[in-house]
């Protein structure tokens, strides 16, 4: 396993699809996402993404690590916005198959991102 990898993802004003960042724009499926290894060139990335407030909804880091030699998001929620939508083993991203879904789908771990943490308000 290697070290902690950082990603950009958001939701698409247009028709809510996930999004991710990619090394030509935004892509909508995980395995095209470009991978940072520190987490400033994906906050810059975020800026320019929160700049295009009439494109996207809520850009945001994301962590992801490598299982063998696929990414995957580290935590559960990004898991399933990542194969989603998940209502049937038939439908959405997972159904498309391949070796980064694989992945994502026997993934284990935490709840939440670490980079979402700072959007939790606490009292």
């Amino acid at each position: 396993m290697s070290s902690l990898l950082h990603a950009v993802t958001a939701n698409r004003l247009e028709d809510g699809a996930v999004v991710f960042w990619s090394r030509t724009g935004w892509a909508e499926d995980f395995p095209d996402a470009e991978l940072f290894e520190a987490s400033e060139p994906a906050a810059a990335v975020l800026d320019a993404a929160r700049a295009q407030t009439t494109d996207l909804v809520d850009p945001y880091v994301i962590d992801v690590r490598l299982e063998g030699e696929h990414p995957v998001p580290t935590s559960y929620r990004e898991r399933v916005r990542a194969l989603g939508p998940t209502i049937h083993p038939e439908l959405g991203k997972q159904a498309r198959g391949g070796p980064v879904v694989a992945a994502i789908q026997k993934a284990a771990g935490a709840a939440r991102s670490s980079g979402r943490l700072s959007l939790i308000r606490r009292k």
